[in-house]
């Protein structure tokens, strides 16, 4: 670690606040709790450092060295070289919340360029901006709803089949309402059609929300859940995945109210975990319900075109004690990132990306139906994910693809015990058609090891 401050300047820094050490600056903390014992490594040099962390770094696999079928949330798509020339920018670097709009107009720009970009992929009137990933973009959907009723409709009905970890994060984001309600079927099968979520939606129901196509990549019409619930007077919120709104019907012709979803698909790697980006859209008469920034377009005195900071009406530093939300970072530069991305492929281009996953997906899909031992269980329309029944445990056939330069596919009994021997299988456009044979023969291979 640098530390700039000599001796000397510790000491005259010091004797102006009178203390005569550092010690002394710790004395308003109890004595048994002062200095505790920390089982701390020896300090390493930068070159130490530097080692230790390749170390770390070459024990993970990567899908620049292996060949990837992992989804289930987070997909391995090509991004553009230019995506990372451009946030390679200092100015991109250093850019945070742009308070100041006259000194901010760039980041301004870049985030309403984003919300232009995002509403038009969802259909949506409105997009904002800022929130963490999916998981808190679909917390964040619950939260509208909540807070659009004051309350006073405390039932959230939420799919079976939404990412496992955007069902834990609303738990926790609502664990702490004792009025709420949180219904998720649990009794539904696993590859259940989410309009049967009907019946459970009632005048206490705030909000609904399913995904897009789900979990386990099935896609469903949506229209018939949706105007159930806008007949009992609830909201209805879709997540979604980005890339496939490419081919698919947009959320907003089912006549929804919010769309959220995971924006690492659009130029961001999948980076081991994050930092992602959650994406937000939604009619404009909830604009003043949902969380996140809006940026919007003006002119200055002289007639030139600018960018303000419009509406950032829930959050702790504008609403103080009366904020419904706490979304106070700044994802710039994931939305730079995805944001660039839609540019540079624009309508024609993201439909080309879409047309090969899918494309790509179902060849996999038809050609592992046949293979002797598996079974495909997905019989719904899906886009790019599909569902396989192994004749072994899936932990067992991803290790021996693993050892081959493989990743597999994810294990379903992870999140429900029901799927055991289940597979999800994730196909992109980064998937030839040598890998996908690949795996059809690592997946026979498994068989008899």
């Amino acid at each position: 670690m640098f530390i700039p401050h000599t001796d000397v300047e510790r000491q005259e820094m010091l004797k102006i606040i009178g203390k005569k050490d550092l010690s002394e600056l710790f004395n308003v903390i109890p004595e048994e709790f002062r200095f505790p014992d920390l089982d701390i490594p020896h300090a390493l040099s930068e070159m130490e450092a530097q080692q230790q962390f390749s170390n770390l770094a070459g024990a993970n696999n990567a899908c620049d060295e292996m060949t990837c079928f992992l989804g289930a949330g987070a997909y391995n798509h090509y991004v553009p070289a230019a995506v990372d020339f451009l946030l390679h920018r200092g100015d991109f670097f250093t850019a945070y919340t742009p308070y100041q709009p006259e000194i901010s107009q760039g980041t301004l720009q870049a985030i309403f360029e984003f919300q232009s970009l995002i509403a038009n992929l969802t259909g949506m009137e409105i997009a904002n901006a800022s929130h963490y990933d999916g998981a808190t973009a679909a917390a964040e959907a619950c939260i509208s709803a909540y807070h659009h009723f004051r309350g006073k409709r405390p039932k959230l009905v939420l799919s079976p089949n939404l990412n496992p970890q955007y069902l834990e994060t609303i738990h926790t984001y609502f664990g702490m309402l004792d009025e709420s309600k949180l219904v998720v079927p649990e009794d539904q099968m696993a590859f259940s059609d989410p309009n049967k979520l009907a019946d459970l939606i009632d005048s206490e129901t705030a909000l609904v929300l399913v995904q897009y196509p789900d979990f386990l990549g099935n896609i469903y019409d949506l229209t018939a859940i949706t105007t159930k619930a806008h007949e009992q007077g609830a909201l209805v919120a879709v997540s979604v995945n980005p890339i496939a709104l490419g081919l698919l019907k947009p959320p907003a012709d089912f006549g929804v109210d919010f769309v959220v979803g995971e924006g690492q698909p659009l130029g961001i790697p999948m980076s081991f975990g994050g930092p992602y980006l959650g994406f937000f859209a939604t009619r404009k008469e909830l604009v003043r319900k949902i969380s996140g920034r809006i940026v919007g377009e003006t002119v200055d005195g002289t007639g030139k075109r600018g960018y303000v900071l419009t509406l950032t009406a829930r959050e702790q530093h504008i609403r103080r004690d009366k904020a419904t939300s706490n979304i106070c970072t700044n994802q710039g530069l994931m939305t730079l990132a995805a944001t660039i991305y839609m540019s540079l492929l624009g309508k024609s281009g993201m439909r080309e990306v879409a047309e090969l996953c899918y494309h790509k997906a179902h060849y996999a899909a038809q050609q592992i139906a046949e293979l002797k031992g598996y079974k495909l269980v997905t019989q719904q329309p899906f886009f790019n994910e599909f569902v396989i029944e192994c004749p072994k445990n899936v932990s067992v056939i991803n290790q021996h693809m693993l050892e081959h330069g493989l990743i597999g596919g994810f294990d379903l009994e992870k999140v429900n015990p029901k799927l055991k021997n289940q597979m999800l299988i994730a196909v992109t456009e980064m998937n030839s058609r040598e890998e996908i044979d690949l795996l059809l023969d690592l997946l026979e291979e498994a068989l008899h090891d």
